[in-house]
């Protein structure tokens, strides 16, 4: 399928790491011969975004960088390209990356190989459905997340689901609306937050500019029972 569309590949830095990075060409890429991706609700128009570098993708990826990966079970959410998966499994994290649109799998099995790394395992995962098989995560990292009126309460759902009492939570956002809308949901399920604004470093590093929002579980939070699955 990506034989359909025009990629390039470019060079990041990601805490002083070269990665790299296969990507489409521009925001004109399409493929969806037979509308099965239509069908799932990815319009023709936001289509080729999953597969696009983004500022907040690259902060996630860098600030992915400085966690201890020693022993954690860790899940990307809307990985897109999923150059934080790409930075968690080159440190020997036991490592999912997830996206909802069925060819990102593909882009991330192209850049595991363009930096020598061994397969990133993906799973396609939809926030509105049950999916007790994906068990609970140490760590679960995400950026720019929250595009439609429902996803702070989908997203937050899924992320309880797939938590426990220690689980730590990275989100990157370039401030978009319904942030304070997620933040409340989190807080409701019984996440503790911390949110920081972006630096003038980030914004030099990767043209970010927006918060860093950081949760965490504490016992006896309302947290939906899910088995963990084996590491």
């Amino acid at each position: 399928m990506l034989n359909a569309v025009k990629t390039k590949q470019e060079i990041f830095q990601i805490d002083g790491v070269p990665y790299r990075i296969e990507s489409f060409l521009d925001r004109n890429q399409f493929f969806d011969p037979d509308g099965a991706m239509e069908a799932l609700g990815i319009s023709p128009a936001s289509w080729p975004f999953f597969g696009m570098v983004w500022p907040a993708g690259l902060l996630l990826a860098e600030l992915t960088s400085l966690e201890s990966m020693n022993q954690l079970r860790v899940l990307e959410i809307g990985c897109g390209l999923g150059i934080a998966s790409l930075v968690a499994n080159a440190a020997g994290a036991d490592i999912i990356a997830s996206d909802y649109h069925p060819m990102a799998e593909q882009l991330m099995a192209c850049n595991s190989r363009h930096n020598g790394l061994s397969e990133t395992p993906f799973r396609r995962v939809d926030w509105r459905l049950q999916q007790p098989e994906l068990g609970v995560f140490d760590l679960i990292l995400g950026s720019d997340l929250l595009y439609e009126p429902d996803h702070p309460e989908l997203l937050s759902a899924f992320l309880a689901a797939h938590s426990h009492a220690g689980t730590r939570i990275l989100i990157v956002d370039p401030k978009r609306r319904l942030q304070n809308h997620f933040l409340k949901r989190m807080q409701v399920l019984g996440f503790t937050a911390h949110s920081s604004a972006s630096t003038a470093k980030q914004w030099q590093d990767h043209g970010f500019k927006g918060v860093i929002q950081r949760y965490s579980a504490f016992k006896g939070a309302v947290i939906a029972p899910v088995q963990s699955a084996p590491r």
